[in-house]
């Protein structure tokens, strides 16, 4: 589970009951990472009943910060101050029974606890809300009423809303399809450096939808978002470069690009890598690693690296293609190391 960010602008609450416990120390604490003394901090005014200071325990057992990781104790937590009205415990506990730690998985209850804390405001709990009623889970499917949780929770500038809001508008679910308004949230997102909106802005750039088409202007997106590993926009960015769209032709700075997205598993850049081996594009032709390569992207789920695949193997001797599957099969070993 990604860790949650402790808020900065809880209010400090000490209770009587608990004398020279500090909620503020705490927090201050916990910015340098110094999770003991926050524990040590909270501990006490969270059993005194004080909202903020259970829900920053949850988040130290949902993190195994100071303490070790609990996601029951956690939950705990979690709902004492969401029982109290505490919307980020709200949205964390109902994060929780979405994805089923500490608690079985349960939409419906997640969908409670989600709503809970969107009606007092929580941009993340609009967020979450709006991404079931998207995907019909715990609720009947209803892209009007994603659209509107969407929208509450962009208007707060909350980037992963205004990234959805962005594409609801570019397919018309919820809302008239249109793409200028498309743009206008994917901008809002990807100045907030959020990868999807700047490659999903990239795309309208290259296509010229919404927008005049702009090859330079989608090559500057692509890379924003290729520098943050968003593996469709490194793609994006080998085939600009292998075409000279936006930029001067480079083979090699197309390659470069390719195998990063390759290295992410990402089918269409194998086959590509596997097509530039094949015809000698920028590096001396080898029938082995195009081989290599297509095979990758034929396992990935790729029809047409399939079809060049067993097209080149007709012009292979079996000693060479019995390498290139050597290679194949380390390659793929590898690869699910790093994934694991």
């Amino acid at each position: 589970m990604n860790k949650k960010l402790l808020s900065l602008c809880l209010l400090i609450m000490v209770s009587i009951y608990s004398i020279g416990a500090d909620f503020q120390k705490g927090l201050d604490a916990a910015r340098t990472g110094d999770f003991q003394t926050a524990y040590n901090e909270w501990y006490p005014l969270a059993l005194d009943g004080d909202s903020d200071a259970q829900s920053n325990l949850g988040l130290l057992y949902d993190n195994g910060d100071g303490v070790p990781q609990d996601y029951k104790e956690a939950v705990k937590w979690y709902r004492l101050a969401a029982d109290q009205g505490n919307s980020k415990a709200q949205s964390n506990l109902g994060f929780m029974y979405e994805i089923g730690q500490g608690v079985p998985q349960d939409y419906k209850e997640a969908v409670k606890w989600y709503r809970l804390a969107a009606d007092l405001g929580n941009k993340r709990a609009q967020y979450n809300l709006g991404l079931l009623y998207s995907n019909g889970q715990g609720v009947l499917q209803d892209y009007k009423e994603a659209v509107k949780w969407y929208k509450l929770a962009a208007d707060q500038r909350y980037s992963k809303a205004q990234l959805n809001l962005g594409y609801m508008y570019s397919n018309g679910q919820g809302v008239l399809q249109d793409y200028k308004e498309a743009v206008k949230w994917y901008r809002l997102a990807a100045d907030q450096g959020n990868s999807g909106a700047q490659y999903n802005l990239g795309l309208f750039y290259d296509n010229g939808q919404g927008v005049l088409q702009d090859y330079k202007e989608a090559m500057k997106w692509y890379k924003l978002a290729a520098d943050q590993g968003n593996s469709g926009a490194q793609y994006n960015l080998g085939y600009m470069y292998i075409n000279g769209q936006g930029v001067l032709q480079d083979y090699k700075e197309a390659m470069k690009w390719y195998k990063l997205a390759a290295d992410q598993g990402y089918s269409s850049a194998l086959n590509n890598l596997g097509v530039i081996y094949r015809y000698g594009q920028g590096v001396p032709e080898n029938h082995v690693t195009a081989h290599m390569y297509y095979n990758l992207s034929a396992y990935f789920g790729n029809e047409k690296a399939l079809e060049n695949r067993d097209k080149l193997s007709a012009e292979m001797s079996s000693q060479d293609i019995s390498k290139a599957q050597d290679m194949a099969r380390e390659w793929l070993a590898e690869y699910e190391k790093r994934t694991k």
